[in-house]
């Protein structure tokens, strides 16, 4: 089995793919940059047995991340309780992506693996929205040719910067309001909160569109994805774990198994 980890600034995803490269296990947990080889060693093992799962099953270990401390501790991890060295991605090591980017190793190792499983599954052009710490955006030519992109600030930190900027202003639940206007002042935030990450995405696209003249594809993942697509104006296809998928076309291009 192949052990596919993905580390975002926030959450964790983790897959198993079995010997016929289907996804048959997932899990996203919080990110711990902190936490030791140890703890992430006990932390793995507890999700396998919780599934009925054994650790001697894995074979094979592919790992993005863009959180140094987790890449060097899951290293760790890895060679002490699998036996096992991980693939570690970067720019460098896969041809299924050409890119006119400027600095290609500044790109981050989840952009090339959403960008690599979003060309098997779509095609091109496509655009891919990745709702995390931060949003996304990246575009992929019509020949597989990733021409850059664009960072905003995730839907959750934006939230959490204005609740600790503005004294008056409570937390308050990460959900959709009935109406765009408010009538007090929770459901004023929601809007401005949910609805404005919509609008801000949908105004995104439509300009890189502009830009490209091309009506590229959608493609929507990340944690956040499933709370603010459907209030984008765009269709999207949602593929919660496209990292994942992205993670096993590489490593089977660079081993082939």
């Amino acid at each position: 089995m192949l052990l596919a980890i993905d580390v975002g600034n926030t959450q964790t995803v983790i897959g198993l793919f079995d010997e016929s490269e289907n996804l048959f296990y997932q899990w996203r947990i919080a990110t711990r940059a902190n936490e030791t080889q140890d703890e992430k060693g006990i932390l793995l093992n507890n999700l396998l047995l919780s599934d009925g799962l054994n650790a001697a099953d894995i074979t094979a270990v592919a790992l993005s991340s863009v959180v140094p401390s987790c890449t060097t501790s899951i290293v760790e991890m890895s060679r002490r309780f699998l036996k096992l060295d991980p693939l570690i991605v970067d720019f460098t090591i896969t041809k299924q992506l050409k890119t006119t980017y400027n600095h290609p190793r500044e790109i981050g190792a989840d952009r090339i693996v959403n960008a690599v499983a979003a060309l098997k599954l779509f095609g091109g052009p496509i655009i891919i929205v990745d709702f995390g710490t931060a949003t996304t955006f990246d575009l992929i030519s019509n020949n597989g040719t990733y021409l850059g992109g664009a960072i905003a600030p995730g839907v959750k930190i934006s939230a959490d910067a204005l609740f600790l900027a503005a004294a008056k202003l409570s937390r308050i639940p990460l959900s959709a309001p009935k109406k765009a206007v408010g009538t007090d002042t929770s459901s004023s935030l929601q809007s401005g909160i949910i609805f404005g990450a919509a609008a801000m995405v949908d105004g995104m696209i439509e300009r890189i569109k502009d830009e490209t003249k091309s009506e590229c594809k959608t493609i929507a993942t990340g944690g956040l994805a499933e709370l603010i697509i459907p209030y984008c104006a765009n269709t999207f296809h949602v593929e919660p774990f496209l990292t994942l998928y992205g993670l096993q076309l590489i490593f089977k291009e660079k081993t082939g198994l």
